[in-house]
């Protein structure tokens, strides 16, 4: 079929020798589709062309142009003046506006598919001479038009296929001065809580349709509570207390002589906040250790993706008033105002500022961070996965759990936010000197920036009979389904006392025939949580039916008509099994890499600074596959394969990305749910050599406290709330804890008295 194509261009002298300009009859036809930012282009055909097939092309383009993208000029025109009568409207209400919107100090307009700008007078008319500014006050507020962005028309003799897109759109850049950015609406007497819309970082870009600034967040009188709380007095520096509205909870804070309200429970899994530890203008989740800024409700550390609500304070009469949105305080949740792409049209297919490969916490955090602080490029997440970003814990301790119900966003955010997702999508080579990514099925995407956040893959048997059905590494929501299915009233054997494997054991004990756990150590967790806390797990799951064989290997894995019958062991027992769930551990993800000059260690982990950059410009990696100097551990380089620190991983990744020079100095903190019991951990006891406890063990009420020399490295502890989060707010301040603070049963030192 043979098929017409037109370039434009104001090179004459093209390179390529298959290219001619069209005749200056064509050049008259092809006018109306000359991209504006040609000032005397001419149309250039392939040399081999006839004439008909082009002049067939030119009328059939310009019928496609008229019919469904009109013609372009007059939409610019028609875009101008819809941009002036948003002007008049802000003159009209320019008084409500200084109330309701902050304060305007300048509009200014630029012109559509060329760099020219256009002023206004007060009256939104065009004012050539004047700078083009709408005073108000000291504010300044951008609207602009974004260029119109055309592509090549391809066509065949049957239709007109455009490679054609239209962007049509206003964007709104708000400029805050630094000094209105540190300037609080205070209660009449000063000690209330700043409610005031902050900007976190430079210049922002959103859609009209966000309202990202606003005063009054209270759009809507009918969804507006306000409540008297308590008297200025109830409530001590350094105190919390959770307070009813009526509708609904809210966190009371006071600190500093201030007080604060925000959402009274972690938007992660639904921590009640009060129960946690608060400390220097933040709030720490007493479960899993996220970190919420009173002041703002911005989350500060994770995991989890959302924010608090926060809530407006005044003092009247010596008494405190709360003033809130009805639906914050049954969401319990806000998430962060975003930017959205407004040049996607700027992109082919095959382009893009950035690539993110891997679509776990690192991944995802990365790019809402991005998009956060007002990145409005494209960004491109890819991974191997069938599904959307899920909470990739829950696959060992929620097994049932759908993806439905464990998605860590639903479908319609990333729609909303442009953050686009290509599923079952395998990277098989990077080429960092042309800043490609090629996919396993031949597909090349460029990029500006890179994030590798692409985790570990698990390991596998190496005996006979390790590739039979029902043998399972559970990777996915359906690896996990189908082992609940097939485990019910059956079998189960599991090789590996790992977290995966315990946290699978402990789910399953209910629900199979049997369960039995092979293990090469002697005591579960050794290496992690000592020998002592290990027998005190291991007696825990003896409890619940579990059947430990220790100190030994799997040898084969046996079959009766195809289907897995029974496990052999090196020691010479044989388990009957009908399932069979492999949990020895993972290794990075990163054998893609090996060729592309990114440095990876003698384990396979991308070795990355403080602020997660590789040794190639432009290109970060964070996650579970990744080595960083954690400050902790005075900047030793560290593998932490956690959920949180993956989310601070993609979080520094973004920042970087965007040149703010942020380092990581996280704690690592971790959590595993075995029978209705929480295990809390925090820091990094890599390498302890003592492991110093207070409580009891047999209870399974206990702090167990992991040093290195005389130092405390960690912490970890069952039954002993607040005291991990605790402990991770004391080494986030930098303060060391020493070993004979914690081995007297003293815990002045958690309050400051100590190191």
């Amino acid at each position: 079929m043979a098929v017409a194509e037109i370039v434009f261009s104001d090179d004459l002298n093209t390179k390529n020798p298959d290219l001619v300009p069209c005749t200056p009859v064509m050049q008259q036809k092809l006018v109306r589709l000359k991209p504006q930012k040609y000032s005397s282009a001419l149309a250039i055909m392939k040399r081999d062309e006839t004439e008909e097939t082009v002049l067939d092309m030119v009328k059939k383009l310009q019928t496609h142009a008229d019919a469904v993208h009109g013609p372009t000029h007059a939409r610019i025109a028609a875009l101008e003046t819809q941009v002036r009568e948003l002007a008049d409207k802000i003159e009209e209400n320019h008084k409500k506006l200084k109330e309701d919107i902050l304060q305007i100090s300048a509009v200014q307009v630029r012109g559509s598919g060329t760099t020219h700008k256009r002023s206004l007078d007060k009256k939104g008319k065009e004012n050539p001479s004047a700078v083009g500014l709408l005073k108000v006050e000291e504010q300044q507020v951008t609207i602009a038009t974004s260029t119109v962005h055309r592509q090549q028309y391809r066509t065949t003799q049957d239709a007109v296929i455009p490679i054609y897109k239209m962007i049509l759109e206003v964007k709104i850049e708000v400029v805050i001065p630094e000094k209105e950015r540190s300037k609080e609406e205070m209660s009449p007497n000063g000690k209330a809580s700043p409610l005031i819309y902050k900007v976190n970082g430079t210049a922002r870009h959103y859609h009209l349709e966000e309202h990202p600034i606003a005063s009054n967040p209270y759009h809507n009188p009918k969804d507006v509570v306000e409540a008297s709380v308590c008297h200025v007095k109830d409530l001590e520096n350094g105190q919390m207390r959770e307070v009813d509205l009526g509708c609904g909870k809210a966190l009371l804070i006071k600190e500093s002589g201030e007080f604060h309200a925000v959402g009274h429970k972690c938007p992660h899994y639904g921590a009640p906040l009060v129960k946690g530890v608060l400390s220097k203008g933040r709030v720490r989740c007493p479960w899993h250790g996220a970190c919420f800024n009173i002041g703002t409700g911005d989350i500060e550390d994770f995991p989890g993706l959302d924010s608090l609500p926060r809530f407006q304070v005044k003092i009247e009469k010596e008494k405190v008033y709360i003033r809130a949105s009805k639906q914050a305080l049954q969401t319990q949740r806000r998430t962060k105002m975003m930017a959205k792409c407004i040049s996607l049209s700027n992109y082919n297919l095959s382009s893009t500022n950035v690539l993110i490969i891997g679509a776990g916490a690192a991944g995802l955090v990365c790019a809402e961070t991005l998009r956060q602080e007002g990145f409005s490029d494209r960004i491109v997440m890819c991974t191997m996965d069938r599904h959307l970003p899920y909470d990739r814990p829950k696959l060992s301790k929620s097994m049932d759990s759908h993806h439905e119900q464990i998605a860590l966003r639903p479908k319609e955010f990333f729609c909303t936010y442009d953050i686009e997702v290509l599923t079952e999508m395998q990277v098989a080579a990077v080429d960092v000197k042309s800043k490609i990514a090629v996919f396993k099925d031949g597909f090349k995407m460029e990029y500006n920036k890179l994030l590798i956040a692409t985790g570990n893959m698990p390991k596998t048997l190496s005996c006979k009979g390790k590739e039979m059905e029902n043998v399972f590494n559970i990777r996915t929501p359906e690896d996990a389904n189908h082992v609940v299915k097939l485990a019910t009233s059956k079998n189960v054997v599991i090789v590996g006392a790992s977290f995966l494997g315990m946290e699978v054991a402990a789910y399953l004990a209910e629900r199979a025939h049997s369960v039995s756990l092979v293990e090469l150590e002697h005591v579960p967790f050794k290496k992690f949580f000592g020998e002592r806390v290990g027998r005190a797990i291991m007696k825990m799951f003896e409890n619940n039916r579990v059947k430990f064989y220790m100190q030994t290997e799997v040898s084969e894995l046996r079959e009766q008509e195809g289907k897995l019958k029974e496990v052999v062991l090196k020691s010479g027992k044989v388990l009957r099994a009908d399932v069979c769930v492999v949990g020895v551990g993972a290794v990075p993800a990163t054998g893609f890499l090996k060729q592309s000059g990114i440095n990876i260690d003698s384990k396979g982990f991308i070795v990355v600074n403080k602020m997660m950059q590789t040794n190639i410009p432009g290109v970060f990696a964070a996650g579970d596959a990744v080595t960083f100097p954690l400050a902790l551990r005075n900047n030793k380089k560290v593998n932490v394969p956690h959920w949180q620190m993956a989310h601070m991983h993609g979080r520094i990744a973004a920042l970087n990305m965007l040149a703010h020079g942020t380092e990581i100095s996280t704690v690592p903190y971790l959590w595993t749910a075995m029978f209705g019991k929480s295990i809390r951990y925090a820091g990094h006891g890599e390498g302890f050599d003592d492991v110093v406890i207070q409580g009891d063990l047999d209870e399974l009420k206990f702090v167990a406290f992991y040093t290195k020399s005389d130092e405390v490295v960690a912490v970890a502890s069952i039954n002993y709330d607040p005291i991990v989060s605790k402990v991770a707010e004391v080494l986030a301040a930098g303060r060391t804890i020493r070993k004979r603070d914690v081995e007297t049963g003293d815990m002045s030192w958690l309050t400051g008295k100590g190191s």
